[in-house]
């Protein structure tokens, strides 16, 4: 079943951390959480290691 996923956290930019909630629907959390570092890493270019999750929430 597909859910609506919040997921809160932040990544490195430059010399500083950069806040970022999105809200995505995906079948799993895991596929939530997955799509977030796609999308961040393709629009800002950051690496993985530099994406940190603090919160993910089922709507």
């Amino acid at each position: 079943m597909v859910s609506n996923y919040t997921i809160k956290g932040k990544f490195v930019m430059g010399d500083s951390l950069q806040k970022f909630e999105k809200t995505l629907r995906a079948a799993k959390e895991e596929n939530a959480v997955e799509k977030v570092m796609m999308d961040i890493g393709s629009k800002h270019r950051v690496k993985r290691k530099y994406i940190m999750i603090e919160e993910v929430r089922a709507d």
